[in-house]
């Protein structure tokens, strides 16, 4: 007969191994139920992007000749004394704008008010000299027709007039030389600009002449100059394409349009209203200017810039926007989608810019180009595409 404990120990042996069992077996099932799972679940699309296009248009196209230069005013004055003397005021603030006839510098006028009034005082003693000599010769007229005096004392009286008439002449010159002197102790703006700052201070002695030191520049603000050059082979393209007329003769009826250093726009515009009549035998180049309005004052004489001038025009250019061009190393290219929304590169070359669009060639009319996300297409990859009107395309252009 088994006691207690063996039958106890029995059913407790058996337990752990039916649980073990259990266990091995649920082990198994389990991964064959997840596999089952994943097999039916359905399999995740590829991603597709969606990009911008811009058809390529054909267009008139302008070819530019190009320049650099710099602006120059159309007046620029070295303002210097016309009398020597202390300089007593200066009636100006530096760097501010002047109008032509303002007040400028004052010199010490009192030595000039006193050679105006010897001035003065000489014409009035030979008026009096010139009133007593014509006494006198009507007197010796008088006598010499009664025969009482010579004929030669009449001439020395006739002489003696003349004399004193020439001596009022003189006195009256003076005392315009006298008035005119005085009329420089104040120095006026001889244009209108702005003025550069004062040369000399106050107290100092100023001296007359072109050999003097400078009082104070004044440089014109509006209109200004753009000054440039055109090469020899510039010129004689202008001859070939206009005949005898040439640069010079088509030159003025050619608007410009010139960019700041560093400006992204050719917004000054302006006309030519100068052409050198030689070629510089140094630089070999022919020296113009333009001339434009500059009324806020934004342009300053010695600034540099770029000037385009339209050279010809001609038809059946492609044009994309600029942000559509991309550069591997040396080469530039495009992507293009094609009607099975097919992205392929194709290579340009490029041309100039015009109104935010790029002249190529390597492009058919109508072909789309990728202008936005660059960055998600490569050869061969499928796009959604997002059509984009020419207006539309030229703001993106331009962003």
């Amino acid at each position: 007969m088994l006691n207690k404990g063996s039958l106890f120990s029995g059913i407790a042996i058996g337990a752990a191994v039916a649980g073990g069992l259990l266990y091995t077996a649920n082990e198994v099932e389990i991964p064959s139920f997840v596999g089952a799972a994943e097999a039916s679940a359905p399999a995740a699309a590829p991603f597709v992007p969606t990009v911008e296009v811009f058809p390529a248009e054909q267009r008139n196209v302008t070819d530019w000749d190009k320049f650099t230069g710099r602006f120059e005013a159309v007046d620029e004055v070295l303002v210097r004394a016309r009398v020597s003397g202390h300089l007593d005021d200066v009636h100006f603030t530096s760097g501010q704008i002047v109008q032509k006839g303002d007040l400028l510098f004052s010199i010490d006028p009192r030595p000039y008010q006193t050679l105006l009034a010897a001035a003065e005082a000489q014409l009035t003693e030979a008026k009096a000299a010139e009133k007593l000599s014509q006494s006198e010769l009507e007197r010796a007229e008088m006598l010499r027709e009664q025969g009482h005096i010579s004929q030669s004392v009449l001439d020395t009286r006739r002489q003696n007039a003349a004399i004193a008439a020439a001596s009022i002449a003189s006195a009256q010159a003076a005392i315009d030389r006298a008035r005119l002197d005085l009329e420089f102790t104040q120095i006026h703006a001889p244009v209108t600009g702005r003025i550069s700052d004062d040369y000399v201070s106050e107290g100092n002695l100023v001296s007359a002449g072109s050999g003097s030191t400078p009082l104070t520049t004044i440089v014109s603000i509006n209109p200004i100059n753009f000054v440039f050059d055109v090469t020899e082979q510039q010129y004689l393209e202008y001859m070939r394409l206009h005949g005898e007329t040439g640069f010079r003769g088509v030159a003025g009826d050619l608007p410009v349009e010139i960019k700041l250093t560093g400006g992204m726009d050719f917004e000054h515009l302006g006309k030519i209203d100068f052409v050198d009549n030689r070629l510089d035998v140094g630089t070999g180049t022919l020296r113009g200017h333009a001339i434009l309005d500059n009324v806020d004052g934004l342009l300053v004489p010695g600034m540099f810039g770029s000037m385009r001038l339209a050279a010809e025009t001609k038809e059946q250019g492609i044009v994309v926007p600029e942000r559509a061009i991309n550069s591997d190393q040396a080469t530039k290219f495009v992507w293009i989608v094609d009607a099975d929304n097919t992205i392929s590169r194709r290579d340009v070359t490029l041309h100039d810019l015009h109104d935010g669009l790029r002249v190529v060639d390597g492009l058919n009319a109508g072909e789309q180009v990728v202008v936005s996300g660059l960055h998600l297409v490569a050869a061969g990859a499928q796009v959604q595409v997002r059509n984009t009107q020419s207006s539309e395309a030229t703001e993106v252009a331009l962003r």
